[in-house]
This record gives C-alpha cells, sequence and structure tokens, in this order.
C-alpha cells in the first residue's frame, strides 16, 4: 500500500531526476559529431579535455568568486530585510509583496532588463551617475572586465534577495515572543537579544537558505548568458555556461566534453555543500 501511495513521486524523480543523471553519464563517455549525433565511446578522454582545458582555471576561479559573493552578500542583505518586514508598520503586506516581484519575475527578462539599465550609451545608471557627476564618462558595465563581473553579481544579488528573506522572515516569525520577552527582562539589550537569541535560533532557515542559494546560483545560467553573451572567450564564464559554450557556442562543439564539464559541475556542488554542512557541523559543536 506504501509503494502505490509513493507511486507517483518515485516515478516523478525516476523520470525528471534518474534517467537524465544516467544519460548525462553517458553522455560524457561518447564521442558525438558536430550535429550532435553519437559515434561511438570515447572512455574518459572528455574527462581528460575538461581538465586540461585552457579556460577551465578562468572558469573555476569565476565559478567561486560567483557564488560566494552572491550567496554571502544575499544572506546579509536578506537579514536586515527579514527584520525590517518583521515588524508591523503601515503597508506591510504591499511592501511584502513587492519584495517578491524580482522573484516572481522571469530571470531572462529580469537580465535583458538589466542590460538595457546597464547599457554605455542610454543606459538609465550611467545617465544618473554622470547627472550626479560621480562619474565624468560613461561606464561600459558589462564589456569593461573590471565592471562585468561586479555586474552580474548585483543582478545576482537582486533576484536571490526575495527568496532568501522569506525563508529568514519565516524562520523570525517561528521564534516564540516569550523568548525576546525573556531576553529583554535579563537585561539583554537589542544587540545583545539579536546576537545570543535570534541568531542561534534562525541558524535553521540561514541554513536551509545558504544550502538553496547555493544550488540555485551554482546553476544560475540566465543572468551570466544574457549579461555576458556579447563577451568572447571564457573570460566571465562559470561552470554552468562553460558547458553550454563547449557544445554549442565554442571551437570545441562537443557535446561529450560538455556531459563530462555537466558531471564535474554536479560534483562540485555536492563537494561545496557538504563542505558548508560539515563546517556549520563545526561550528555547533565548538559552541
Amino acid at each position: 500500500m506504501a509503494l502505490i501511495w509513493l507511486g507517483p513521486a518515485l516515478a516523478l524523480i525516476l523520470g525528471v531526476v534518474i534517467y537524465p543523471a544516467i544519460e548525462l553519464v553517458r553522455a560524457s563517455t561518447g564521442e558525438y559529431s558536430i550535429t550532435g549525433l553519437r559515434r561511438g565511446s570515447a572512455g574518459v578522454d572528455n574527462y581528460t579535455n575538461v581538465l586540461s582545458h585552457e579556460a577551465l582555471g578562468t572558469v573555476l576561479l569565476n565559478t567561486l568568486i560567483w557564488v560566494v559573493a552572491v550567496v554571502v552578500i544575499t544572506i546579509l542583505l536578506s537579514l536586515g530585510l527579514a527584520q525590517f518586514l518583521s515588524k508591523d508598520f503601515w503597508g506591510r503586506r504591499a511592501v511584502r509583496w513587492a519584495v517578491l516581484v524580482p522573484w516572481a519575475a522571469s530571470l531572462v527578462i529580469t537580465s535583458r532588463l538589466f542590460t538595457l539599465i546597464f547599457d554605455y550609451y542610454h543606459g538609465i545608471l550611467n545617465v544618473l551617475l554622470t547627472k550626479l557627476h560621480l562619474i565624468s564618462e560613461p561606464v561600459d558595465w558589462l564589456g569593461d572586465d573590471t565592471w562585468t563581473m561586479p555586474s552580474m553579481i548585483l543582478v545576482g544579488v537582486l533576484v536571490s534577495i526575495p527568496f532568501t528573506a522569506y525563508v529568514l522572515l519565516a524562520g523570525l516569525n517561528g521564534i516564540p515572543d516569550d523568548v525576546h520577552e525573556a531576553a529583554r527582562i535579563d537585561g539583554a539589550g537589542p544587540w545583545q537579544a539579536w546576537r545570543r537569541v535570534t541568531l542561534p535560533l534562525l541558524r535553521p532557515a540561514l541554513l536551509v537558505s545558504a544550502v538553496l542559494n547555493m544550488i540555485y546560483v551554482f546553476n544560475s545560467f540566465p543572468i551570466i548568458w544574457t549579461l555576458n553573451d556579447r563577451n568572447p572567450g571564457y573570460t566571465h564564464d562559470t561552470t554552468i555556461t562553460f558547458m553550454y559554450k563547449l557544445a554549442f557556442k565554442s571551437a570545441d562543439r562537443d557535446v561529450g566534453m560538455s556531459a563530462a564539464a555537466g558531471v564535474f559541475n554536479v560534483l562540485l556542488i555536492l563537494v561545496a555543500v557538504v563542505l558548508y554542512l560539515r563546517l556549520v557541523k563545526w561550528r555547533e559543536e565548538e559552541s
């Protein structure tokens, strides 16, 4: 009887998760024509070619910067936003709805909107900064190597804040008022109460938001591709766009190499999440 009830969920997991994973591993060991037809087995050559690719070091460094910057900045800003949204003020419901807009909107549409905002000639950002005399001439936000990654991180943070803020808001709402009242009676100030009471009780929500954001940001293709598609090479690519270019947009045009890079990407995500969970566990044991 249990299998009958679990059957639809198991079938969904089999079709959406397990089967594609098996096909990914199978594709990573194949040799393909430029049109994507499988010619035969390539063994581990695809993995070797990916590991020896000249752009791999740049891509991995970009991925590290992208994931760490977006996740850390998102959580810090979302903590403050969640604290604000948990307060009782006039128009709170409207503000909560407004916060959801960047999350509800399509990532491609949001990213495309920011390409217009960052436009060198007519972008509103350059116009605004010039009128405020903060810059003397327009900045090529998406073409200058100095500003491309910060610009992508800004968009990544913007679209990640709504989900993270709501997870943390749910965590704050789950903390009993009696705990805060007891802290005030014991003489704790606002900062002490937040650091000694609120933050420890918010740890489960922080853990969930951090892990899910790591996975989402690792696999965030639309933002990086839409903002970075005009730049040649792999200078600002992360592992997810690196895979796509290997298969469709580079001189390699190799589906097998792209699949092998996909396997490495999954392993990188798993390693990053496990290390983070271990780090959190060690801190809990020390405390």
